[in-house]
Formats: structure tokens, C-alpha cells, sequence
């Protein structure tokens, strides 16, 4: 069986405007945030060290661990919050429907019995309270006309509950079983955050009208507020205490987190401004921020997770990267140290080396979004939803100047020669294209729907799938193709077609889940019966040494085959990427790397069958 040996996490899902609420656990140091259906559990002293839940039916918003660290609620846009184990395999112990709307943040109270939850919803119910166990309300919270964008159990006895939201109140209930029992309108735009400091004397809310303000913790009166001197100048998205109580972290929309001392008088004084490093885009507005143990985390609207020492602030943070949408492709460009480029549709193209982890992003100035990618050591060529074909020149970390290359119409595959780097055949919807460095030397239009290409890698030859499951090869003589022989084994359209690296064998897959591996020189089937996958398949990699095919699918499968074996002594990675595998690559002969919907890159060791 294959053993997952690394996972590149993808980053929190974050939206324009609003905070993300990230959480974790001081006994284990791991960091919990949640992406699309993915909930994920990463340690901060080794953030390779990555685990993921992936039960929820709808996207996830926040999750918790409880105070003893034996369990986790995590809550979704449907109003469902799931309490699981962190163990053994995240044994489910409950279900709840909470809300009628999504939840925005839910915090459990200090005995670990009772959990409370707030968002939005239908009528007055935007925020609960119930027990663990049972899933039985305790209390009656009203007061709140909009979404509830934060609550916060009171640590210690007398319990107490702080809700703040859209409607700028802040609102404090006593219990259990809680009631309603005063308001505060101090805030003049959205309460973004509410949280107690660990003792329990104290909270802090803050809101998009750039302050904080500091209540008593068991009578809810007003006692102080962060002071405005070196203050935020945007919306404060979320704050978070220190161990200690003494000071808190705080993160704006202007780009910075701030560390504030609280005073004796009930005041707070910035301690420290921390700027995390990125181009000063909208990306890099800060929306979620941490203090765990000596971690202080930050994370940006563009994804970007910086992680600072508590006990030494200047000290330059460690910046974890990754996707956050679809991981559409892989290309692994070189072999010492294994260099694997990961691209998902947004226009993002992250670098990977295998045993390090994140090593940058690369852009061009023209970054736009990212349809089909190919690359090579020295270039990568991508196109995205318009005609246009780039060619980026790749010299290190760097991109070169970017070429670009109108084709006439919206590319459907990009295939590089690999010998002869300035060819290229890119299939559109009705033919081929042929580019020679950045020019157009033919268009060819083949009187079929092509669906996929492949060019052999000295330029001598090229094969096109079309939407009838047909393989047409084609030989290349100058600019023109003639068309050779045509293959016919598939029953749907083609969607991927790969040479082995010694070009004795081609490999292809369908939409109607089949793939077939042919002999080149005679032109039959050498593999057949490779039926196993559920879905269509969208991506296919061959192993240096031309011994196995790995196929990804929309079935969430990887299955690898041995080309001089039967297709049914195959290896399956069963649920290798929720939602799909979208893009997959060797870097060696033992050595998968698989990336999907959930966002993931995934590095597999083959065991000797």
C-alpha cells in the first residue's frame, strides 16, 4: 500500500471584508483552520506534520478543540457543527443542527460540557447554546437583529456569554441556563471579534471602526479601550490573549498585527507593530491572527500564514504558502533537490521541493488565471479562459520576460517537445496550433472536436484525441501534420494522453473512466481492462523507467498500474483528494505527487508490491 509521506497543506479560505476565526490547541501546538470541506490540523513545529477531516457535506467556517484537547467541534455555512475526536481516525461523536444559516464562530465553555454558537439565520435564532452531549439548549439569547459574527464563553465561574455582530452591539448574557442581560452600542461599525482573557476578569471586542474596548469580565461594564496612539488604521478583523493575559495580538486590514500591552488602568498600548513580508497588495491585508505558547500566527486575505516568535519579536517569521483553490496541475522540473511546480486555477504557481515543503510562488506581471500549465526546467507556458498562450522564461526563482501568443481561440492542451523547447502543439476546439518560440507557424483545423494533445519530444510526432474517443496520430514534417494512422479502443471523449519517457508507449484516459496503454511501433493495445476508477479521468503520469501509469480521477482515486502486469493487480490510493485529483507527476520511480480539489499536494511512496 502506498504511505503518504508528505502533505503540502493548502491555507485557510479567507474572504474580502471579513475575518477568518483560526484556533488551536496549547498542549499540542497544533493550528486548526478549515478550507472548503477540509478541516486542518497542523503542527507548529513541524507544519509538514498536516492532518485534515473531511465529513462535512457543506464548507466548513470554524472549528474548536475543547478545553481538554481530546476533541473538536467544527461548524459549516449549513448551520451543522460536528464534535469529533482527535484521535484514532476522528471517531464522530455528534451531529447537531444548530442554526438555519452558516456559523460563524462557536467556542466551548471551560468543563468542556456546553458549546455555543453564533452566525446567521432565520428569524431570532443567530446564536445558541446547548450541551455537548445532548445537543440541548441551554438559555435564551436575544437581542441580536443581524449576524453574529463572534462569541466567547466566560473561562471561569459565574459563566457568562459575549456575543457581538453586524448590528455594532455587543450583548452579555448570564446563565446557566443563560438570558439576556445587557447591551453595550459602543462600537460604530461591525463587532468583528470578542474574547476573554484566560483569568476570566476581563474581555476585549473589536470592530471594523478601527478600535478595541475593554469590558469587566463579570459585570460587562466598560473600563478602558486600546488607545488610539500608533492604533490600526483599517478594520480590526480578530485579536487573541497571550498565555499570561498581559498583553494581546491584534490583526487589521492595514497590512499590520500589533501587539498591545494591557495596562493596570484598563487601557491598552501598542507594544509592537509586526509587518509581515509581501508586495503591500490587497493579499497582504491581515484577516486572522493567534497567540499560542511562543507562536503568534498571522494569516493574510491572500492565504499566506506567518508564524513569529512571542519571545523574539524581530525576529524574521517563518511564511507557510499554499493553495487555495483546485490544484489543477504538477510539474516536477528538476531532479536535485525534486523541484515540483503546483498551479490551481486562480493564476497562483507555487514551488515545492520535496522534504522542504513551500519554497515561493513565481509570477509574472501578467499573472492571469491558469487553464492548462506546462513546464520544463528553463520555461513554463500556460494558458487560461481567453486565447492567449504564454511562454515565461524560468531562471531560478524568477520569471523572465513573458511572451504572449494569440492562438484564435480558447486552448484546450499545451504540449511541449522536449528536445526541440521552442515547439509547441496547443489543441484548440477545432484543431492544432503550432508555435515556434513565440510565433504561430500553422493552424491546422482537423474537422474534429479535440479534447487533448500530446507531441512527441523531438517534434516528429503528435497525437490528437478528439471528443469521439478516437486517437489520431499525425507525423510532423516542417510546419504541416499528416495524419498517420487513428486509434479506436475508448468509448468517451479523451482527456489526457502522455508518451512513456523512452517514447516506446503511449498512454491516454477518457471521460468514461477507461485508460489504455498502446505499443507505439505497432500501434495495438498493450495494456487493456484499466477500468477501475468510478469517474472520468483527468490526469495520467508515466514513471521514469516507462515500468508504471498513475491515473488520477474525479473519484477521488489515484490508481497506479504496472505496465507488464495485468490492470488488476493495480495499486489504488483510495480517497487520495477530496472532491478529485486534479494533477499528478513522479518524481521518481517509488515517488507519486498528486494534487486536487481540496487543494492539497500530496507526496505517496510506492512499497515494492
Amino acid at each position: 500500500m502506498p504511505q503518504l509521506t508528505e502533505a503540502y497543506a493548502c491555507v485557510p479560505s479567507t474572504e474580502r471584508g471579513r475575518g477568518i476565526l483560526i484556533s488551536g490547541d496549547p498542549k499540542s501546538n497544533r493550528l486548526l483552520y478549515t478550507n472548503g470541506r477540509s478541516v486542518i490540523l497542523m503542527n507548529l513545529n513541524n507544519p509538514l506534520d498536516v492532518a485534515v477531516y473531511a465529513e462535512h457535506a457543506y464548507p466548513a467556517t470554524v472549528a474548536r478543540f475543547s478545553p481538554n484537547g481530546e476533541w473538536i467541534a467544527s461548524a459549516d455555512v449549513s448551520g451543522t457543527v460536528r464534535i469529533w475526536g482527535t484521535h484514532n481516525e476522528f471517531v464522530l461523536k455528534n451531529e447537531f443542527k444548530v442554526l438555519s444559516g452558516r456559523i460563524d464562530d462557536l467556542q466551548w465553555s471551560a468543563d468542556g460540557l456546553r458549546i455555543v454558537a453564533c452566525g446567521d439565520g432565520k428569524g431570532k435564532s443567530l446564536v445558541r447554546a446547548f450541551m455537548w452531549d445532548s445537543g440541548s439548549t441551554v438559555g435564551d439569547f436575544d437581542g441580536h437583529s443581524k449576524r453574529v459574527l463572534s462569541c466567547v464563553f466566560k473561562p471561569t465561574r459565574p459563566f457568562r456569554i459575549v456575543t457581538c455582530g453586524e448590528d455594532f452591539l455587543v450583548n452579555f448574557y448570564e446563565g446557566p441556563p443563560f438570558k439576556f442581560k445587557q447591551s453595550h452600542r459602543d462600537h460604530s461599525n461591525f463587532v468583528n471579534c470578542v474574547r476573554y482573557s484566560p483569568d476570566g476578569s476581563k474581555f476585549i471586542t473589536v470592530s471594523s471602526d478601527k478600535k478595541g474596548l475593554i469590558f469587566d469580565g463579570k459585570t460587562a461594564e466598560k473600563i478602558g479601550e486600546l488607545l488610539s496612539e500608533d492604533g490600526h488604521k483599517g478594520s480590526i478583523y480578530a485579536l487573541s490573549w497571550s498565555p499570561d493575559g498581559k498583553q494581546i495580538l491584534t490583526v487589521s486590514a492595514d497590512k499590520t498585527a500589533k501587539i498591545w500591552d494591557i495596562c493596570e488602568d484598563g487601557n491598552g498600548k501598542v507594544h509592537k507593530t509586526l509587518t509581515c513580508p509581501g508586495s503591500g497588495g490587497v493579499d497582504d491585508m491581515l484577516v486572522g491572527g493567534l497567540w499560542q505558547n511562543d507562536h503568534i500566527v498571522a494569516v493574510s486575505l491572500g492565504g499566506m500564514i506567518s508564524i513569529f516568535s512571542a519571545s523574539d519579536l524581530d525576529k524574521a517569521p517563518l511564511s507557510l504558502f499554499g493553495h487555495m483553490k483546485n490544484v489543477t496541475s504538477l510539474s516536477v522540473v528538476k531532479n536535485d533537490p525534486k523541484v515540483i511546480l503546483s498551479t490551481s486555477y486562480d493564476g497562483l504557481i507555487v514551488k515545492w521541493i520535496q522534504g522542504v515543503g513551500y519554497s515561493g510562488k513565481l509570477q509574472w506581471k501578467e499573472t492571469s488565471q491558469i487553464k492548462c500549465f506546462a513546464a520544463v526546467q528553463e520555461e513554463i507556458i500556460s494558458s487560461g479562459f481567453d486565447n492567449t498562450v504564454w511562454r515565461v522564461p524560468l531562471d531560478g526563482d524568477q520569471c523572465g520576460d513573458a511572451e504572449s501568443v494569440d492562438v484564435g481561440s480558447q486552448p484546450k492542451d499545451i504540449s511541449h517537445a522536449l528536445q526541440c523547447p521552442e515547439l509547441v502543439l496547443v489543441s484548440i476546439d477545432s484543431g492544432a496550433v503550432l508555435l515556434r518560440g513565440g510565433k504561430v507557424v500553422s493552424t491546422i483545423n482537423l474537422g474534429f472536436t479535440v479534447t487533448a494533445s500530446a507531441i512527441a519530444p523531438d517534434g516528429s510526432e503528435a497525437i490528437i484525441g478528439g471528443q469521439d474517443g478516437k486517437l489520431h496520430l499525425y507525423s510532423i514534417a516542417g510546419d504541416t501534420l499528416t495524419e498517420e494512422a487513428v486509434l479506436e479502443k475508448h468509448r468517451g471523449a479523451i482527456s489526457v494522453i502522455r508518451y512513456s519517457p523512452d517514447v516506446s508507449m503511449i498512454a491516454s484516459g477518457d471521460l468514461n473512466r477507461e485508460a489504455v496503454i498502446w505499443d507505439r511501433a505497432t500501434r495495438e493495445v498493450k495494456l487493456k481492462n484499466m477500468l477501475y476508477h468510478t469517474a472520468r479521468i483527468n490526469c495520467l503520469a508515466w514513471s521514469p523507467d516507462n515500468s508504471m501509469v498513475a491515473t488520477g480521477s474525479l473519484d477521488t482515486c489515484v490508481i497506479i498500474y504496472e505496465v507488464d502486469k495485468p490492470a488488476s493487480s493495480r495499486v489504488t490510493i483510495k480517497g487520495a483528494h477530496l472532491g478529485g485529483v486534479y494533477g499528478i507527476a513522479f518524481t521518481d520511480e517509488h515517488t507519486v505527487v498528486s494534487s486536487g480539489e481540496d487543494a492539497f499536494v500530496r507526496v505517496w511512496k510506492l512499497t515494492p508490491q
